[in-house]
């Protein structure tokens, strides 16, 4: 992958601070513009580590902003697109569903019709040069619903998403499907189930549950705290998204999970234990835990069946919850320290 010069949207979020490192590290000579609107959800702190590399650029913007992207075209010729740029919390989606459906829609829109007017002299035809060039559209297991107390999501469930969230991504995901289809673009689409780990925004379950826990405030759960999620620690998802980005076939959509089903009671106990040895004080931090009113549409169990990405592509993931959260630990506690 030498000398290729890749859009990187939604870098300074949490999985995207994470993907562009090692992406950088993994492949020297690859050039990475990261396009990201700084929402609350992207912190350039993040990328510190990275701030001054020669071969990355930080460029601050929407994609909703067609000009925009249509420049940066232009000036960069991009060889890719790795695109995470997403409005992604379902409590504000519930709040304010306009901005998810902009973003989520729109912006996605606009991206893949950018590159496709780039790359493609027509339907199917790809203009010289251009025949390897990849969108590749980053997705929630979210857009699948909502499981019982047995299955897995696979590749060949139907959408069923539940929170305008997940709809907003539900639908940006048949608008990639479309220009495949339609137009012939090489597109691939990775699904992944819940991330966890460092740079993760402070009101995400982990985040709040270790936050919470040190300032001594009460540790909410909604409801009786038995949904369950597959939980994948972002390195590992960081992985998937670059074999899938590398070997993944054109117009494919592949299934990134942990095979880490935990409910969010059984977390918050997990998070109480490690900080009780870790920073251990008169009682055990399990008796901040409260539980709260439910949020409406709350899916009840998400769970990955990622045997596609681990058969065809060779993917595993390198840690399990319990090795996972220690390292996660570690880093919050590290980061609420300062």
């Amino acid at each position: 992958m030498k000398d290729k010069t890749i859009l990187i949207t939604g870098g300074a979020g949490f999985i995207g601070s994470n993907f562009i490192p090692y992406f950088l590290e993994s492949y020297n000579t690859v050039k990475v513009i990261n396009l990201d609107k700084l929402t609350y959800a992207g912190e350039l702190s993040n990328l510190k580590e990275i701030s001054a590399h020669d071969n990355y650029t930080f460029v601050k913007g929407d994609i909703c902003d067609r000009d925009l992207i249509e420049s940066l075209f232009k000036t960069h010729d991009f060889d890719a697109v790795i695109h995470f740029a997403a409005e992604s919390h379902v409590d504000n989606s519930i709040e304010k569903p306009d901005e998810f459906i902009k973003t989520n829609i729109i912006g996605t829109f606009n991206l893949l019709d950018v590159a496709k007017k780039q790359w493609m002299e027509g339907s199917h035809q790809f203009k010289e040069g251009c025949e390897s060039k990849r969108f590749h559209h980053i997705s929630t297991d979210e857009v699948y619903g909502t499981l019982g107390e047995t299955g897995l999501f696979t590749e060949e469930t139907s959408y069923a998403p539940n929170s305008p969230y997940s709809a907003s991504k539900a639908s940006s995901d048949f608008i990639v499907r479309s220009y495949f289809h339609t137009y012939g673009m090489n597109v691939v689409t990775t699904n992944c189930s819940n991330n966890y780990g460092p740079k993760q925004h402070n009101e995400k379950l982990i985040p709040t549950i270790i936050r919470k826990a040190i300032s001594g405030e009460q540790i909410p759960i909604y409801g009786d705290g038995k949904n369950i999620r597959d939980w994948l620690y972002v390195l590992d998802h960081c992985k998937g998204i670059d074999l899938v980005f590398q070997k993944g076939v054109s117009g494919e959509t592949y299934n990134i999970g942990g095979r880490n089903e935990r409910d969010n009671l059984y977390i918050a106990h997990k998070i109480c234990e490690i900080l009780d040895e870790l920073r251990p004080k008169e009682q055990s931090y399990k008796e901040q835990i409260a539980f709260v009113k439910d949020r409406p549409g709350h899916d009840f169990r998400y769970a990955i069946d990622a045997s596609k990405i681990e058969d065809e592509l060779g993917w595993k993931a390198d840690e399990n919850f319990e090795t996972g959260i220690k390292k996660t630990i570690d880093w919050y506690l590290d980061k609420y320290n300062n």
